[in-house]
């Protein structure tokens, strides 16, 4: 059977790279090697095509399994999950975001949200609240990328993005 992409092959690690794109799951798992992974993979820019380095973790800063990665400088975009964390309120999740963005040198920076008070353990915000006092703030920031909303099913249910659209 034919194959699209190719073998990666690395001391730590082993993957299948197709047509550029590449899952690596963390959960669970160790905290060692990221930092490599990223050289590694980001080494692959050098051969006539930009590799996209990108990182979803979680907002605790810094993230127990990426923060070494994300401190090589390597990441284009990184999707913080501001859900499944501690619960807070919005001024404190201001004052992490604001950490995020003085602290990663990515391009472009994502908030991370459930799209339903049942999609994650906590972190949801309602539509009104992230239009009216979040999204105001974080926009202000040269590194926003808009807002990503887990999952696609409970966004379907909710409609979630199409409150918030007009505002990301």
């Amino acid at each position: 059977m034919p194959t699209l992409g190719r073998d990666l092959t690395h001391s730590r690690f082993k993957m299948r790279l197709d047509r550029g794109i590449s899952k690596l799951s963390t959960t669970p798992g160790s905290t060692q090697h990221y930092d490599e992974l990223a050289r590694f993979l980001s080494a692959f820019s050098q051969r006539g095509r930009k590799v996209y380095l990108t990182a979803a973790p979680q907002c605790i800063f810094p993230d127990r399994y990426f923060g070494a990665a994300l401190n090589t400088g390597l990441f284009d975009f990184v999707w913080v999950q501001f859900y499944n964390n501690p619960p807070g309120n919005v001024v404190n999740l201001r004052n992490s975001w604001n950490r995020w963005v003085s602290s990663i040198s990515a391009s472009k920076i994502f908030m991370g949200l459930p799209a339903a008070l049942g999609a994650g353990g906590s972190g949801f915000i309602p539509a009104n609240v992230l239009n009216s006092q979040v999204l105001p703030v974080i926009k202000s920031s040269s590194k926003y990328g808009g807002v990503m909303l887990w999952n696609k099913y409970f966004d379907d249910q909710t409609r979630y993005s199409s409150a918030i659209k007009h505002n990301v």
